[in-house]
């Protein structure tokens, strides 16, 4: 079983293959969000949108726990995390409220403070996507309080709360909600699987989640991201951990191999960026029109994306990052958030 204490922090293993999962999110939220996927009457688009996002929140609870198993220091945690998210998530908010042309005083505090997703909401229409910011930051807080006060042992709460959170889902019927109280065991999933992951509940565990097919998981996913399938989206947290989890110990040479071609790493690396500024275009000229002439803006929405996350990621969130090791008072580590760690080690199957 994993240690609670230990030594000092081993370095994170980078997992290269988790590149890929990052970029397959964000790429299923820009597609649900800006593109017509399928028939009109099938209605796909959110569905696809909420594939991606439960990934990224998968992912998200996945490499933050792990990061507080190697490295437990709440300090460091928070200032490397929360200027990691937070100078681009304001400044998106701030774009956001320009394009909104104002904002009322609860909706800037809302926002900035990021409470923003909870009732009564106070999001704007070009930031209405900054829900899934304010459930990351409550998160972060929630997670260090925990540490905090119990220790590293105190993570073992989290498969709990991931299920207590589930039976209210189903409870008060919420297939799919943007409430922390109703959306945060998409997290707590990952963040269990970084407890399996690294042992704490045992090899015969490890073993469970290492078998299942990521290619029969995967259209289960996208099954169970359509409210339509009833009681099915209620086991969306765990499905999608399951496949990720699964990812790591049986996932074929050819899909560990597309997951570092440079196209894919690009893409994981600015998909924080992808994700805060499309939507403030959406909300812009360049979303406006008829169907017609909005989709016939498409590319030049895209184009708009792409250049400012690029300009963002390794231009204005550097600067912030580098400020934010500096202050966590030890050289530079790999950034497992970002997808930019240097170790490639892969993961032990437990299955060999």
């Amino acid at each position: 079983m994993q240690s609670f204490g230990g030594a000092g922090p081993a370095p994170l293993q980078h997992l290269p293959l988790l590149d890929g999962w990052r970029a397959l999110s964000i790429t299923l939220v820009l597609a649900g969000h800006l593109l017509p996927i399928g028939p009109s009457g099938w209605q796909l688009n959110e569905p696809t949108a909420a594939t991606g996002m439960v990934m990224f929140f998968t992912l998200s609870g996945f490499l933050i726990t792990r990061f507080l198993i190697e490295d437990g220091d709440i300090r460091r945690f928070l200032i490397r995390r929360l200027l990691r998210i937070v100078p681009l998530g304001w400044l998106g908010m701030l774009l956001a409220f320009v394009v909104a042309g104002g904002a009322s005083t609860g909706e800037i505090f809302g926002n900035f403070l990021f409470v923003a997703n909870l009732p009564p909401a106070s999001l704007v229409a070009p930031g209405a996507h900054f829900w899934s910011l304010c459930l990351e930051v409550q998160f972060y807080l929630s997670v260090a309080l925990l540490v905090a006060v119990g220790g590293k042992r105190a993570l073992l709460i989290i498969p709990l709360a991931s299920v207590a959170i589930t039976c209210a889902r189903i409870y008060w019927q919420e297939p799919i909600s943007i409430v922390t109280w109703f959306r945060a065991d998409e997290i707590l999933a990952g963040a269990t699987l970084a407890l399996i992951y690294e042992g704490w509940f045992g090899e015969q565990v490890r073993r469970m989640v290492a078998r299942p097919s990521i290619f029969l998981l995967l259209p289960l996913l996208f099954a169970s991201a359509d409210v339509r399938t009833v009681y099915l989206p209620y086991l969306r947290p765990y499905i999608c951990a399951l496949m990720i989890g699964a990812s790591l110990y049986n996932a074929p040479g050819w899909l560990r191999a597309l997951c570092e071609w440079r196209s894919v790493v690009y893409v994981a690396q600015t998909s924080y960026a992808l994700y805060v500024f499309h939507g403030i275009f959406v909300g812009s000229w360049l979303g406006s029109g008829d169907t017609l002439v909005k989709y016939a803006k498409r590319p030049l929405l895209l184009a708009a994306t792409f250049a400012c996350a690029h300009l963002s990621t390794f231009h204005y969130e550097r600067r912030w990052n580098a400020l934010g090791r500096r202050l966590a008072g030890r050289p530079a580590r790999a950034d497992v958030a970002a997808g930019l760690a240097q170790d490639t080690v892969m993961p032990k199957n437990p299955l060999a």
